[in-house]
């Protein structure tokens, strides 16, 4: 009997973002693949209209009733639409859908044991990279023993899923995604960070794995297609981008060359970290249209232990000074919001970065992802966080809130001057607070 998969994405999308995000199209081109069944997608942007629970429902509802055979859902769960999803699963039993629904995602993969009683209406569950194990999953009907698989009632050991990047389809390959002349492409190299800082989630949850990575021939392929069809930006969503192991040639230096061998003349962005930095690889990005973003958080010392992201700042700034020196396109971001953080710390990261001519600075509130070892311990600090869709810290033992709004404005500063930023905090206190509509965003409650 023919088996039908509807696969449910649920992004937050910015105007140029591909239709359909990496994720999603990961397991699309897996699904499509590696099995026989009738496989549907739905990709409804949470910010763009019809996107009510209600009318979600009705979507889905749709394609069950042209499906034939057993229906899975599966849903991929991400902090801004974990509402969402919450209202869909009640809807759905409501509305006498009856089939298996799979649920995956950050938010299930960083979800401690007992992750069913957090979403009643849900039949299983994905920890981990779900391509493999969704795959193996939808093929079967009952509750088949797949690692990193849980079901409602049974034991939940909290084991993550694997699937090896090397041996996945790829989605431009194959036209899940169309790649298109002066388009964007969002692209990853690599899965897995091994750094530790405990505000993010890219480390895989539980473990201390290797890097997942692409297979060298495959890469080279893709890179070739993106140079032959025109793309017009390739923004690369590994973690940190130029991570190297020790021994072993620097695969970012030479993924670059790639690139710049195939003639590409889109422009490149990737997340680096700013130590790690050589001339070789500052070389390739000479050639080549690059923006390299760090991310920086803090510079100041006391805020480095909570969120175990130490900074040796003498070689970030030899870093920063070198693409300056070069010409080299970059940006650095800082987090508001940290533990022992205070407006004038904050401040002083700004008046850092400032001080060096960074023309591109941002700074981003402080979200408590699931799983992470600041969410555990978000009570030693006091985090407090706003009751919104994408819930921020907004107070803490060290700032209320009000130095978080002043915090936000020095933000909304900083995004209304990139490229012409002023040298001082002082200017940039100036120029903020001058559009009260978008400073809406920033508000708790």
């Amino acid at each position: 009997m023919q088996r039908t998969i509807i696969l449910l994405d649920l992004p937050w999308t910015r105007d140029k973002d591909p239709r359909v995000p990496l994720g999603h199209a990961r397991i699309l081109s897996a699904l499509r693949r590696d099995t026989p069944l009738d496989v549907r997608s739905l990709v409804i942007p949470l910010n763009g209209p019809n996107s009510s629970p209600d009318s979600i429902v009705s979507r889905i509802l749709a394609e069950a009733t042209t499906a034939s055979g057993e229906i899975d859902l599966g849903i991929g769960v991400y902090i801004w639409c974990e509402r969402v999803v919450c209202a869909l699963l009640r809807e759905l039993r409501r509305c006498g859908f009856s089939g298996r629904i799979i649920l995956g995602g950050p938010q299930i993969s960083y979800t401690s044991p007992n992750v069913a009683a957090l979403y009643p209406g849900a039949d299983a569950f994905i920890r981990g990279y779900a391509e493999s194990a969704l795959c193996e999953l939808a093929m079967q009907p009952g509750r088949p023993r797949i690692p990193g698989v849980v079901y409602r009632g049974g034991f939940d050991q909290a084991l993550q899923a694997e699937s090896s990047l090397s041996n996945l389809p790829s989605p431009w390959l194959d036209g899940t995604v169309p790649v298109r002349p002066g388009g964007l492409v969002r692209w990853e190299t690599q899965r897995g960070c091994p750094y530790k800082c405990s505000f993010c989630q890219h480390r895989q949850a539980g473990t201390s794995p290797p890097s997942l990575r692409g297979d060298r021939e495959r890469l080279d392929a893709e890179i070739d297609l993106f140079a032959e069809v025109g793309v017009g930006e390739v923004a690369i969503l590994d973690p940190v981008f130029n991570s190297r192991t020790p021994g072993e040639p620097h695969r970012a230096t030479r993924i670059l060359e790639q690139f710049a061998e195939r003639g590409f003349e889109g422009r490149i962005s990737l997340q680096c970290r700013p130590e790690l930095i050589d001339d070789a690889f500052l070389d390739k990005c000479r050639v080549l249209d690059v923006q390299l973003e760090f991310g920086l958080q803090t510079v100041v010392p006391q805020e480095w232990g909570p969120i175990r992201r130490g900074n040796k700042l003498p070689r970030v700034d030899a870093a920063l000074r070198k693409c300056i020196e070069l010409g080299i396109d970059h940006q650095v971001s800082l987090i508001f919001g940290l533990p022992l953080q205070t407006l004038a710390s904050f401040e002083a990261s700004v008046q850092w970065c400032l001080s060096r001519d960074v023309q591109v600075l941002r700074a981003f509130p402080l979200m408590l992802l699931r799983g992470t070892t600041l969410e555990r311990e978000r009570d030693r600090w006091d985090l407090r966080e706003t009751d919104t869709q994408m819930p921020v810290v907004c107070a803490s033992s060290s700032f209320d809130q009000s130095d978080w709004l002043a915090m936000a404005r020095i933000s909304d500063s900083l995004r209304a001057t990139e490229g012409e930023h002023p040298y001082t905090v002082e200017e940039l206190r100036g120029r903020a607070g001058q559009d009260p509509a978008d400073m809406a965003r920033w508000t708790p409650g």
